[in-house]
C-alpha cells in the first residue's frame, strides 16, 4: 500500500514493508487491550476473504450479510479471552463455519414457505447491487461450470429438458432414444449437477 512522506521538494512516494507490518495475532492482542485501531487493521484485511466465502455458502447476498455481522459481533464478544493458540484468520473462520452450522441447523426446523412466496418475493423492489450482481454471476459461473462436467448425452438432455422445456416425449424424438432412456439420463445428470454444485 502507498504512502506519502514530506521531503524538502514536496511529497515522496514510498512503499510500505509489509513485514513490518504487524501480525494479525499482534492487532488481536493490541486490541483486545483496547487499542481499536488494531482491531479496525484485523477488520480491513480479512472482510473480503470472510464476506465472499460466506456469500459463496448460502448464496444469499442479504444472509451472507447477516451471518457476516454475527460472526464480528462474535469476535467483539470473545476478544477478551483470545488467545494466540491458532492463527487468527484460522479462528475466524472457525467462527464463521460454526456459525454457518447453526444457520443450516435452524434452516432445517423452520416452517416451510408460504404457497404465494414467489409472488410475494416478486412484490418486493428489486434491489441489484454490485455483491447481488456478483452472486449472480458466480451462480451462473459455478452451474455453467457443472453442466460442462457432464457426459455430453446427459448435458443434452438437460438442457433441452431445463432450457427449451421440451417434453420427454420431445427429447426422446430429437436425440434418438426411448422415454425411459431420457428420464434416466435427467435423472443421472441433475444427481451428477447436484453433486458438483454442492462440492
Amino acid at each position: 500500500m502507498p504512502g506519502y512522506a514530506p521531503s524538502q521538494a514536496g511529497l515522496t512516494l514510498w512503499a510500505v514493508d509489509t513485514a513490518a507490518l504487524p501480525t494479525d495475532e499482534a492487532l488481536m492482542l493490541a486490541w483486545a487491550g483496547g487499542d481499536l485501531p488494531a482491531f479496525q487493521a484485523l477488520y480491513e484485511r480479512h472482510r473480503r476473504r470472510l464476506h465472499g466465502f460466506l456469500l459463496r455458502q448460502v448464496r444469499d447476498p442479504a444472509l451472507a450479510e447477516e451471518i457476516f455481522q454475527d460472526v464480528w459481533q462474535r469476535v467483539i464478544a470473545a476478544r477478551t479471552g483470545w488467545q494466540p493458540d491458532a492463527a487468527f484468520s484460522t479462528w475466524l473462520f472457525r467462527i464463521a463455519h460454526n456459525r454457518l452450522n447453526d444457520h443450516w441447523r435452524a434452516a432445517r426446523h423452520r416452517p416451510p414457505a408460504p404457497a404465494d412466496a414467489d409472488e410475494r418475493v416478486l412484490a418486493l423492489a428489486d434491489e441489484q447491487t454490485p455483491e447481488s450482481e456478483l452472486s449472480a454471476f458466480e451462480q451462473r459461473r459455478r452451474l455453467q461450470l457443472a453442466m460442462e462436467e457432464l457426459p455430453p448425452d446427459q448435458r443434452e438432455v438437460l438442457q433441452l429438458r431445463l432450457e427449451q422445456e421440451l417434453s420427454l416425449e420431445e427429447i426422446g424424438q430429437i436425440t434418438g432414444v426411448g422415454r425411459e432412456t431420457v428420464k434416466s439420463r435427467l435423472r443421472y445428470a441433475m444427481d451428477k449437477l447436484r453433486a458438483g454444485l454442492n462440492a
